[in-house]
């Protein structure tokens, strides 16, 4: 009876232990951003190559990869983008127009015809514009139509590209590409990045932009 109440008390002690630790990484652990160190060059020259917007400040840089059609994106921007400004960082926002899955269109008309648009004129007033509208109300007035034009088609691929090439060189260095993934460097050089699907994780991106 004794050593029935020993191992019953040892297994209590260790389901104990193990709440606690799952709830640190569940609260914490878990929405930590990882240190890149493997292709990193590639990974730089892709994002300064894309086709972000940026309010174009003064301050150290973060590339933040979405859709517009995203809540986790939005929720995002609204909640971190005034902190991360106030303390300079330039938000440089690339967004893309999700592909087809299955023969179904995951983007809309006026949202493909906006992502072109932003990716060849990089305007910064559009994107604030778009970003106070719903997505289902935005008309896209007097943006060039991407579908059936061929540069802008070539443009909107390139987006896609990018996510595709992400996707494999963010996962060899631990990291799952989610929306919004979020990629920066801190003060001391070490190239940073997280799925930042959670409120839990934006601390973290604030406290090493020194927001």
């Amino acid at each position: 009876m004794r050593r029935f109440l020993l191992i019953l008390g040892l297994i209590g002690v260790l389901a104990v232990v193990g709440g606690i630790v799952f709830l640190m990484w569940d609260l914490g652990w878990r929405w930590q951003p990882h240190t890149l160190t493997k292709n990193q060059t590639e990974i730089a020259q892709a994002l300064d190559q894309a086709g972000w917007v940026s309010p174009h400040l003064t301050g150290p840089k973060v590339y933040v990869i979405g859709y517009r059609n995203c809540e986790d994106c939005l929720r995002f921007e609204q909640a971190v983008f005034p902190k991360l400004q106030d303390a300079g960082v330039d938000t440089r926002v690339i967004l893309i127009a999700q592909p087809d899955l299955n023969g179904q269109a995951r983007s809309t008309v006026p949202e493909r015809n906006t992502v072109a648009e932003l990716w060849t004129n990089r305007s910064w007033k559009l994107f604030q514009q778009w970003s106070l509208t719903t997505p289902a109300a935005w008309p896209a007035t007097g943006i060039p139509s991407a579908d059936g034009d061929a540069a802008r088609t070539a443009v909107l691929e390139v987006g896609r590209q990018l996510v595709t090439s992400l996707t494999s060189e963010l996962k060899d260095n631990g990291v799952d590409f989610a929306y919004p993934t979020v990629i920066w460097w801190t003060k001391d050089g070490k190239m940073r990045a997280c799925a930042c699907t959670s409120p839990h994780s934006y601390g973290y991106v604030e406290k090493e932009l020194g927001a």
